[in-house]
């Protein structure tokens, strides 16, 4: 069965943005952009909300942007072809591979499971991860920590009214003291 994997740039006190909106600070360096391209190699497809589908829109024609570096065209050759869902109740289109969601998430998410084929099935942006973290959705926490405090903004992790118990899978210091914390829901 497919796992569903949650997995973003969070500072060292929990926000994926600050309190202003900005994630200036999730800039990757060449080593950590490196562990982002491996990292979407294993996702077959990849869910999102609206906010982040916005900002990621961006790759849809960054290939045609000659300043780019090799590292940079990789990324985007990846990220286009990978199908994308969209949760969002304000669009009425979206563009590129991806399509918006028809039902509720939990659904989407066991029909996805369901699928033939390989690779994760990703999840990104805060509020869509807290919705499938309140119905036990999550298999896995991918945790990118910057070394930074922001004093708040959008938290990575949603308030829970329950207990989530995690088993540590991996570990991983980067050179620029970003540090990767991978965690596996216990079951």
């Amino acid at each position: 069965m497919r796992s569903v994997t949650y997995s973003m740039g969070v500072s060292l006190d929990g926000y994926i943005v600050g309190p202003d909106g900005e994630f200036d600070w999730t800039a990757p360096d060449e080593e950590v952009f490196r562990f982002w391209i491996d990292e979407i190699r294993e996702v077959g497809v990849h869910l999102l909300g609206r906010r982040l589908y916005e900002t990621m829109l961006y790759w849809e024609t960054a290939d045609q942007d000659p300043s780019l570096d090799d590292s940079m065209l990789e990324w985007a050759a990846l990220w286009n072809p990978l199908p994308k869902v969209v949760f969002s109740t304000t669009l009425a289109e979206v563009q590129g591979n991806a399509r918006l969601a028809s039902g509720d998430l939990a659904g989407e998410i066991e029909r996805l499971r369901a699928e033939p084929g390989g690779g994760d099935i990703a999840i990104g942006g805060a509020t869509l991860a807290a919705e499938a973290a309140a119905s036990g959705l999550i298999d896995e926490y991918r945790v990118v920590v910057h070394p930074v405090l922001v004093g708040g903004g959008t938290p990575f992790f949603p308030r829970h009214e329950h207990r989530v118990d995690l088993e540590l899978v991996e570990t991983r210091a980067f050179g620029s003291g970003v540090v990767l914390l991978r965690y596996r829901v216990a079951r």
